[in-house]
């Protein structure tokens, strides 16, 4: 299948015995209202502490075929090319940006070559290398042995990869693996394309968007949340991994992707950036407006970034900073509570 995701088309080959899952007639109505933008769809944002949902929009057990097999891709569904929303045939024959396989066995992986860096920071750990200009990430590594769940090699350009998945992995660890593989082969291709993909929750309000950005824990998820029970006309866009990029005429666009986090918001849909705002936990409510440096450091350290390979790191700042110095860029010290909302929509929507 492929994909249109910000302007960037890409393609999933699935190899033997890896198949897309077919869907219930109830779950194709929820992929069609995602592919139109969302309409009728009551997603809320999934907080810290909150039990967590199907990360997909299979929702239940109750909601497959009796006899349902393969993978659950239905996430990415809403972004199909062509779909009810995307008909030109230009856009039907356009090439892919990038296309990925998946294949079952890490046995079946390349040689990993020289190590680059790895992130043991947190889990899921991961580890990249490098092979004659080719990049390979060992994914979600084991603690305690060290063995990764998939192996992603790439090549030099992106525009290539392959992912073999371990045979012991369920179809939901395959659909995890694959997630993981397809965010960081879109943020190499959609660096060089002025694209940005962040992490950040997004609230539409007013036919725009506000951005939240913010280090885990922040409660950005729990600040989408409070907009949508306080303020008028809010409606949630994505909750973790939307996407930036520049219109026409160079203005700040922010697009849903099939990425959201805990939250199963996967809405084919974009919208004119009316503010970011930069969030922290503070005693009382106070906003700031940031500009020149502060809103480019604010943006940046929520941009997915390649930090080890130059070229697209430093598309990736150019981008950056054309993004901060085009919107209204804010600082939200904040409570958990309706007046940090309320301030927030005061300042920024009327600023």
């Amino acid at each position: 299948m492929r994909y249109k995701v910000a302007g960037i088309v890409f393609e999933v080959l699935l190899e033997a015995p890896y198949k897309e899952m077919e869907y219930s007639p109830l779950v194709q109505e929820r992929i069609q209202r995602a592919a139109q933008g969302g309409i009728g769809l009551d997603i809320e944002p999934t907080r810290a502490g909150d039990d967590v949902p199907h990360r997909t929009l299979i929702q239940s057990r109750e909601e497959l075929l009796p006899d349902a097999t393969g993978l659950d891709l239905s996430q990415y569904a809403p972004f199909a090319l062509p779909n009810s929303v995307i008909s030109s045939e230009v856009e039907k024959s356009q090439t892919p940006d990038f296309t990925l396989r998946v294949q079952r066995g890490l046995e079946n992986a390349p040689e990993l070559g020289n190590l680059v860096t790895n992130v043991h920071s947190q889990l899921p750990y991961y580890s990249i290398y490098e092979s004659d200009g080719a990049t390979r990430y060992t994914l979600d590594e084991s603690p305690e042995t060290g063995k990764p769940s998939a192996i992603l090699a790439m090549s030099a350009d992106g525009a290539d990869g392959v992912l073999y998945a371990d045979a012991a992995l369920r179809a939901y660890g395959v659909v995890f693996q694959l997630s993981t593989a397809l965010m960081i082969m879109f943020t190499h291709n959609s660096a060089l394309r002025n694209v940005l993909l962040i992490h950040a929750s997004v609230i539409g309000i007013n036919g725009k968007a506000n951005i939240f950005l913010g280090k885990s824990g922040t409660g950005k998820s729990t600040h989408s949340r409070l907009w949508l029970e306080h303020i008028p006309g809010a409606e949630l866009l994505n909750d973790d991994n939307p996407a930036l990029g520049f219109d026409a005429d160079g203005n700040l666009i922010v697009y849903g992707t099939p990425w959201s986090g805990k939250t199963p918001c996967y809405r084919n849909v974009c919208a004119p950036v009316n503010a970011i705002v930069r969030l922290d936990q503070a005693p009382a409510n106070r906003i700031e407006r940031e500009n020149g440096l502060n809103a480019y450091a604010a943006l940046l350290g929520s941009v997915s970034a390649i930090r080890w390979n130059r070229p697209i790191m430093d598309a990736i700042t150019r981008s950056v900073e054309k993004a901060a110095g085009s919107a209204k860029v804010f600082h939200l010290f904040c409570l958990p509570d309706a007046g940090a909302a309320q301030l927030c929509a005061s300042s920024t929507i009327a600023g």
